[in-house]
């Protein structure tokens, strides 16, 4: 019986012709059946029947279709999809009234198993398909997202553009003025201490070319352990909507920092070194600028990974502090004879090579003699401090922290390609 159309004011109206195709026809050779609810039928004299919602099972159906399926979805009213159940006498008949031919508890079920048969035969396939096809359009985002992304600007626009932002960013957080006060008023009280130094205080000689290696090997370590933990909210953002690759980011990083760097323990030398009386030969002071700033570039290159490692400013500092304190006692300076078992952190001190290099600069062919005592003069290199050290293999200690330099950096790289964007 097809259903009918009724209006609030009562009045009764034919229903419109039906243009729908059954489901086993040519126009819908899935034979899918989109089951919905419709208005109860009419009586024998065109008005709707007192009683409400005579059947609640026909109009829940949506409810319990997809309860079973696919969860709280709800299929579309479609009348032509109930005159096609009705067709294939998954409804109920109904008598002249409106009212279910059969309201047992038997005949119930049969509904119910005819209604999860229908769905298993004609509706599923559909959800299963869609599901299908959902997962495979994710998995093709998810590839092509892991896909090499196709760069709008070359490798060398990049790191120009990078590097003039990292320049005009950092020249206000390297030259502020806490900072260089901080440096300049350490440099003119160390001066003060080490004024003019005589040549035979080899003790406070010493101590005073370590004191280079340790501050210069130090405080840009500290430093250099808050860049990467406090730009990695830009970082992620910007190379998540593919504006550089980090090869570019991370070269212009490591350009941007050699001017800002540098600059101030190249006055920090100017200053300490003329005031505390150390080798007046030109040669000896280019000498030892350029071991200092090579010490700061391979402090900077640690501190840099380790906060790219860490990216935690607290963990970062932590460690940081640990390092630098093994580092200073493992120096060459206060303990001069180290443990057979515990000597392999001396070779990976930084400041260690620093600070024979140092040396090997203000006392270079021996470094003359000294008086020992009881008017005895005694060779320079037997002095216990550069003993314990050594005032040779110069060119094994460059090539050392050229290794430490490029591996801290390089560890720093692949840290921070482990961050992939979210």
């Amino acid at each position: 019986m097809a259903p009918q159309e009724l209006h609030d004011d009562g009045k009764h109206k034919e229903a419109p012709t039906s243009t729908c195709t059954p489901p086993g026809s040519n126009s819908n050779p899935s034979g899918a059946v989109h089951p919905t609810t419709s208005s109860p039928p009419s009586d024998a004299s065109g008005h709707r029947p007192a009683a409400a919602n005579p059947f609640p099972l026909v109009l829940k159906f949506e409810e319990v279709v997809y309860k079973v399926k696919v969860g709280q979805h709800l299929i579309r009213n479609d009348s032509c999809s109930a005159n096609h159940l009705a067709r294939k006498s998954i409804l109920p008949e109904t008598n002249g009234d409106g009212v279910p031919g059969g309201g047992s508890e038997g005949e119930q079920k049969e509904v119910r198993a005819k209604l999860a048969d229908a769905y298993a035969r004609h509706i599923a396939p559909a959800v299963k398909l869609d599901i299908c096809s959902s997962e495979t359009a994710s998995a093709g985002i998810r590839r092509g997202a892991s896909a090499r992304v196709e760069w709008t600007a070359g490798w060398c626009a990049q790191f120009s553009v990078l590097l003039r932002r990292g320049l005009k960013e950092r020249r206000h957080e390297s030259f502020n003025k806490l900072r260089i006060f901080q440096v300049l008023s350490v440099a003119f009280l160390a001066g003060l201490l080490w004024w003019r130094t005589p040549a035979a205080h080899l003790q406070d000689r010493t101590a005073l070319i370590f004191f280079f290696s340790v501050f210069w090997g130090f405080f840009p370590l500290y430093n250099a352990v808050f860049v990467f933990p406090l730009e990695r909210p830009m970082l992620l953002k910007e190379r998540s909507s593919g504006m550089y690759r980090l090869s570019s980011y991370f070269a212009a990083r490591t350009a941007a920092d050699l001017p800002m760097e540098l600059g101030l323990p190249t006055a920090f030398v100017l200053i300490l070194y003329w005031m505390g009386g150390l080798d007046p030969r030109p040669a000896s002071f280019l000498l030892s600028l350029l071991v200092v700033l090579y010490s700061v570039l391979v402090a900077q290159s640690l501190g840099l990974a380790i906060g790219a490692v860490l990216m935690d400013v607290k963990q970062g500092t932590t460690l940081a502090s640990v390092v630098t304190m093994v580092f200073l006692i493992a120096g060459g300076y206060y303990v001069q004879h180290i443990p057979p078992f515990i000597g392999w952190l001396k070779w990976l001190n930084y400041s260690f090579y620093c600070y024979r290099l140092l040396l090997g600069i203000q006392f270079r062919d021996g470094g003359g003699v000294y008086d020992c005592g009881g008017g005895a003069l005694c060779p320079v290199a037997d002095f216990p401090a550069i003993k314990a050290v050594g005032l040779n293999n110069h060119w094994v200690d460059v090539c050392v922290m050229a290794l430490l330099l490029v591996g801290y950096r390089v560890v720093a790289y692949l840290a921070l390609d482990r961050l992939q964007p979210r």
